[in-house]
């Protein structure tokens, strides 16, 4: 597989494709219109077998049977598909909310039972930094994040990130798009930890401010859009509800929008500003933010988004935001 199969891939995994959907539509784009047989050839070992699976891609959206030759099946054009496998994931991430509030107020009727108290710690005031700090410094395998202000630790340098990705401590994170509207979080925080190995994606509305430690332990709080002053965070131990944490975050992640550090990059279809210019509309940020973040007056952002608009054919930000994920400009 390509390295622009292997991106396209990654994207069409986030609407909720399955693996073997993802190769039966890879081959068709190559290939075009393929019988069954060609196609259960072309892209062997399916484990839900080729009818299963170009069943999915018809119900997605994504493909069809050919007007003359109905054994034959060929891609279509996207855009409503795409659209309504978006909608779906937005329906699921709220219900994974609603989820996730029950299984905490579940928690909360029970909480003063003997069994159950020591699954759930209140930190606050300045005890909050150091509980973090040792929570987060026991990593060994992995920590998962949705980010969202306010910062405990300050929007500055993740020198504790960058040095457990150099041992090898895997980090996703979901990021909202107040942590990138917070000034320099962008170009001192983010960017360095995605250069050293993060793995960063962007999602418009976060659930909640979560960290969670190599599937054992988290801790939660509030989102800046829930509280402007957030002085208390819930550490999670192993229980129903931890489980229902790390599925929102997977959830989360699936919905999400990559975030690469190669958003400067130099590209013969693009100027650097453009591309960096995508990755801030990615993020859901502002438009004022995206134009200070690059250092441009609000005409020349505009003019910039125009151009990029009008060479890509799109009409809305929503198409550019597909062109550019097609086009592996992100």
């Amino acid at each position: 597989m390509s390295s622009t199969d292997t991106e396209r891939a990654e994207h069409l995994q986030v609407l909720g494709l399955s693996t073997d959907e993802i190769r039966v539509y890879q081959h068709l784009l190559r290939a075009g219109p393929s019988s069954v047989t060609e196609l259960d050839q072309a892209v062997p070992d399916q484990a839900a077998g080729i009818e299963s699976t170009l069943g999915g891609l018809v119900h997605a959206g994504l493909a069809r049977r050919s007007g003359t030759d109905h054994s034959r099946f060929l891609p279509v054009p996207p855009d409503a598909g795409l659209e309504a496998l978006t909608l779906r994931r937005e329906s699921e991430l709220k219900q994974a909310r609603i989820e996730v509030l029950n299984a905490y107020d579940e928690f909360r009727r029970t909480v003063h039972n003997e069994s159950t108290t020591h699954l759930i710690e209140v930190v606050s005031g300045t005890a909050i930094v150091e509980r973090i700090n040792q929570i987060k410094g026991s990593a060994q395998r992995e920590i998962l994040a949705i980010d969202s202000p306010p910062y405990y630790l300050g929007a500055g340098p993740n020198q504790m990130e960058i040095e457990q990705l150099n041992r090898a401590v895997a980090y996703r994170v979901v990021y909202s798009p107040e942590s990138v509207e917070v000034p320099g979080y962008l170009t001192e925080n983010i960017l360095p930890c995605v250069e050293a190995g993060e793995q960063a994606r962007v999602l418009p509305d976060v659930p909640a401010k979560l960290t969670i430690i190599d599937g054992s332990i988290a801790f939660v709080s509030m989102s800046v859009r829930d509280t402007d002053v957030n002085r208390s965070l819930l550490i999670i131990r192993p229980s129903s509800l931890l489980t229902a944490l790390i599925g929102m975050f997977e959830l989360c992640w699936r919905n999400a929008l990559p975030l690469h550090a190669s958003v400067g990059a130099e590209d013969d279809r693009l100027e650097p500003i453009e591309r960096r210019l995508l990755a801030l509309l990615a993020t859901g940020a502002a438009d004022d933010t995206i134009a200070r973040t690059l250092g441009i007056s609000r005409r020349t952002f505009f003019r910039y988004l125009e151009r990029l608009m009008n060479r890509t054919g799109a009409s809305t930000r929503f198409q550019l935001a597909l062109h550019a994920a097609r086009e592996n400009w992100l």
